[in-house]
């Protein structure tokens, strides 16, 4: 049975979306993404109980490294410890709440919270000299003083998530056939990859779910986009076109991504003329080593076919003309922070690096050619938003009764709002 024969096996009607399979329609409410009590919920079902990204361990280099992050609206320390393992706190002291740890990133055995000068082991454990006479003999013999643990903490592939809930599946469930997806970012080098650099923050005035559709779809590519085709052009020495091939991946749980063979260039091992004829041979090298290693068709995925990836419910991997990690989170139903990181191949040669950087930045980027129009869209498609009493539901049918989707279908997306709408309507 196909992916489209199976899509169309349940119909589906709810406050939130119609998902009519027998006649390919599939509608969204315009209200998900203005209404405060959605945004409420959405806090409560999806963002305290899904496995939200954290970090990747190349971050984390040494024993005693840590960093801070803001993950699902909290704060959280990920560090490792003086033995090297890696672990992951609630930034706020158990004393008064104060953040712990307010510096971005660091080395330390132990963290200090500046209020009262509570001190902490890096394995979370109360450090604090008292003095004789001002708590019970027992304080904190039930570890009420220690640093709270995030309650689930797991890695896939270097790949490092929390859960904010404890009963929560395994992660590895919990991604299904994303896995994948990480599986291939993993293997684009023999050392594997590196977040290249630090974290890059902005904000878009838009509800966050209409960046988690804008991550992975292909129909406003060549329409939005034109600028940087236009630029590509000249860089590849010939028509820059979306690939005519394309595929989508429903992976599961709400994951889904598009892949296909796009006219850029890929650092990993997929040369364009603008390179020149050194980089040609430099592009060879790293293919067969990638042949050598994973096979044929392992390999040609990697090197030359790309893909954008969404994995429920924030975190987006585009692994296109370079890689980026992006993740983000609403502070309001029509405002949200973006974090993204660039991921590179570990003991790539310093131009290939650069090469990737310029890739990075010159369209992924905050200030690139594609980030700034993303914002745009998004930010126009939230204002229309207050017509939301005229005009109540938004279209995402485009595809949906072909037997085999592509890139400009929104398949990917109605993946996502299957998801989104079985959690917030209590089916999971």
């Amino acid at each position: 049975m196909s992916v489209a024969e199976k899509a169309r096996q349940k119909s589906r009607a709810s406050p939130y979306i119609v998902d009519d399979r027998e006649r390919g329609l599939f509608r969204v409410a315009r209200t998900t993404f203005i209404d405060e009590e959605i945004l409420a919920q959405e806090r409560d079902k999806i963002f305290n109980r899904c496995w939200l990204y954290l970090g990747h361990k190349s971050e984390l280099p040494n024993p005693n490294d840590f960093l801070t992050r803001n993950v699902g609206g909290k704060e959280v320390i990920f560090n490792r410890d003086r033995k090297g393992v890696f672990r992951a706190f609630m930034n706020t002291c158990p004393h008064r709440g104060a953040m712990v740890e307010r510096q971005a990133r660091g080395n330390a055995l132990a963290f200090r919270c500046f209020y009262h000068g509570w001190a902490f082991n890096n394995n979370g454990n109360f450090a604090t000299r008292m003095q004789a006479g001002t708590y019970p003999e027992d304080f904190n013999s039930d570890g009420c003083a220690n640093l709270r643990s995030v309650p689930k903490l797991a890695e896939y592939a270097g790949f490092y998530f929390l859960n904010y809930d404890a009963g929560a599946v395994s992660l590895d469930s919990y991604l299904a056939d994303a896995r994948s997806i990480l599986d291939l970012l993993s293997q684009h080098g023999p050392e594997g990859v590196e977040v290249i650099g630090g974290e890059q923050k902005y904000s878009i005035r838009a509800n966050w779910k209409l960046l988690m559709e804008n991550s992975y779809d292909g129909y406003h590519a060549v329409d939005t986009h034109g600028t940087y085709f236009e630029y590509l052009a000249d860089a590849i020495g010939g028509p820059a076109e979306m690939p005519t091939e394309t595929f989508v991946w429903d992976l599961k749980n709400g994951h889904a991504a598009i892949e296909g063979n796009a006219p850029w260039g890929r650092p990993v091992a997929k040369w364009i003329p603008a390179w020149g004829e050194q980089a040609k041979t430099e592009v060879e090298d790293i293919k067969r080593e990638l042949v050598a290693r994973v096979g044929e068709e392992q390999a040609n995925r990697i090197a030359v076919l790309g893909r954008n990836t969404g994995i429920f419910p924030n975190l987006v991997l585009n692994d296109i003309m370079a890689v980026t990690v992006r993740t983000f989170y609403p502070l309001s139903p029509g405002n949200m922070n973006i974090s993204a990181w660039a991921l590179g191949v570990t003991g790539e040669s310093e131009a290939f690096r650069k090469r990737r950087l310029d890739n990075f930045l010159e369209f992924l980027g905050p200030g690139g050619f594609a980030t700034p129009d993303d914002v745009e869209a998004l930010e126009s498609a939230q204002r229309g938003y207050a017509a939301v009493d005229e005009v109540a539901w938004n279209d995402i049918s485009r595809g949906m009764l072909k037997s085999k989707f592509d890139a400009t279908d929104e398949e990917q997306m109605r993946c996502f709002w299957r998801e989104w709408a079985d959690r917030m309507e209590d089916q999971k």
